[in-house]
């Protein structure tokens, strides 16, 4: 499928992938927007009201090391057709 059908698809739930990745286990999702407990002096600055840091949604990528990063897509992604759905939503 091509990155427009993956992109309604992770937005509702679903890890998303592309065949042409090396690294095995990798995948995209969605992370609605939300807030968290402050871990650093500058997070501080900006807590609400009930001392949480409010972030926007954003896309997200589990690594070939297990870790997890925020995702941009790369032009190459964005026009590639080889994008695979890795669950049911």
């Amino acid at each position: 499928m091509d990155f427009s059908d993956a992109l309604e698809c992770v937005k509702k739930g679903a890890r998303i992938h592309r065949d042409g990745w090396n690294g095995k286990g990798m995948f995209v999702y969605y992370v609605p927007k939300g807030s968290y407990a402050p871990y650093t002096h500058i997070a501080n600055e900006l807590i609400n009201s009930d001392g949480l840091v409010e972030y926007e949604p954003y896309l997200a990528i589990k690594n070939v090391k297990g870790t997890v990063s925020t995702w941009v897509p790369s032009i190459n992604d964005i026009l590639a057709n080889d994008w695979n759905i890795d669950m049911e939503f």
